[in-house]
């Protein structure tokens, strides 16, 4: 029987969800247009994930701010055009890379076509669209099924994105041993929160929501990383035309914080199941 705790619980975290999906659609917004406009934009495809992001990112703010219980048709529409987006963008990219000289080699992975903005952008037209699968759905019983659904995603997102700051980091020598955070910590918490969806509990749901918030500060923190690492560049700030595009990447860090919140959501349904 559903109570009115359980439909709280499915508007939060959808809400949640939406503000996970305008993270990641932010970060891919920023990150894309750097890195297309470094690209110059001479294919015109190049455009199409910035209006994707832009339009992922409006309406997940909207998301945020509407506290109805019910989902909304143009919001939905958004998130799976975003979802095909990012897939479409993930074959451009993979393209990129196998047709250059050696094809799938160490070298093409550290310069040529990066996944991780692809994924990321379809990674928050899907979180975006369990948000809004989620408020369609009052019944908290079917949440919990939901939330270790979410919760296995969450953790393979943040295994992925793991991978993508570890190929990058090696190809910064891990010259700052705070280089070494983002491919310690994210597997952790993505560990503690398959653990939390396989078996849950009230042990290993606390120390997961625990390191989920750490793995959404890591997020925040890398970014000032990376803007400490544009200023040493020379001529730091005063020269940000050239070293924002050929320093470490700004908008990269926080896939990191929208993953986190994706997985905090996962684990408030998860535990209104068990409580139900």
């Amino acid at each position: 029987m559903t109570t009115a705790g359980d439909v709280g619980v499915n508007r939060a975290a959808g809400r949640q969800l939406n503000l996970s999906s305008a993270v990641l659609a932010l970060a891919v917004l920023a990150d894309s247009g750097l890195e297309h406009y470094r690209g110059s934009f001479r294919n015109r495809a190049m455009y199409l994930p910035l209006a994707s992001a832009g339009l992922t990112l409006a309406g997940s703010l909207f998301g945020v701010a509407d506290s109805r219980g019910k989902g909304h048709g143009v919001r939905e529409a958004i998130y799976a055009g975003a979802a095909a987006t990012g897939l479409a963008g993930l074959g451009f990219h993979a393209y990129n890379i196998l047709k250059r000289p050696g094809g799938l080699s160490w070298l093409n992975l550290f310069y040529a076509a990066p996944v991780g903005a692809p994924a990321a952008l379809s990674l928050a037209g899907i979180i975006g669209g369990v948000a809004e699968r989620l408020r369609d759905q009052p019944d908290g019983s079917g949440s919990a099924t939901l939330g270790r659904a979410l919760a296995g995603l969450t953790a393979t997102a943040l295994a992925g994105t793991t991978g993508e700051a570890g190929l990058l980091h090696f190809r910064g020598a891990y010259h700052n041993p705070a280089m070494l955070a983002p491919v310690a910590l994210p597997p952790v918490a993505a560990a503690l929160l398959g653990a939390a969806a396989a078996a849950p509990g009230p042990c290993v749901s606390r120390l997961a929501r625990w390191w989920l918030k750490l793995t959404a500060f890591l997020g925040l923190a890398g970014t000032g990383f990376h803007a400490y690492g544009v200023s040493r560049a020379m001529g730091g700030w005063r020269n940000w035309s050239q070293n924002l595009l050929n320093g470490p990447p700004l908008p990269a860090p926080p896939s990191f914080s929208g993953l986190a919140l994706a997985g905090l959501a996962a684990l408030a349904l998860i535990e209104a199941g068990r409580d139900g």
